[in-house]
């Protein structure tokens, strides 16, 4: 696989978009910018979700830091079979086969033969959304 880790700036950061923290890929959910003051810069206040395990993180930097953004794939993959909290996927470019947690958002939702997207980042995957089909 190639690099995982990219590099990027807090001015940077939207709403929307990925980056690390403590080590975890999160997708920002919030900003908050200080004004800068007598003796410094400004500050940013991120609060992110994990994509993974969905925790909440917040990152305090200054807003001329660097910050690490994971490299994320995004694959289609089609659902094989359910069982309660897990769901088995096959690639629809490999046609590997590997199972994964089904997201609270999604389940019920799930069925064998629909098509999903599947994020995939730090040799880790989860489902990101439904396509369609099943």
């Amino acid at each position: 696989m190639s690099e995982e880790i990219t590099y990027g700036s807090m001015k940077d950061l939207k709403p929307g978009r990925f980056l690390l923290i403590d080590g975890v890929p999160c997708r920002v959910v919030e900003i908050d910018v200080s004004s800068p003051g007598k003796h410094g810069a400004a500050k940013m206040r991120i609060t992110a979700v994990g994509i993974f395990d969905g925790s909440k993180k917040t990152l305090l930097k200054p807003s001329s830091a660097d910050i690490e953004v994971p490299v994320i794939n995004k694959k289609k993959a089609q659902v094989v079979s359910i069982t309660e909290n897990l769901v088995q996927l096959m690639d629809l470019e490999s046609y590997e086969t590997y199972e994964v947690p089904i997201p609270e958002d999604l389940k019920g939702s799930l069925k064998p033969g629909a098509e999903v997207e599947v994020m995939e980042s730090m040799n880790k995957k989860a489902i990101s959304r439904v396509m369609g089909g099943g």
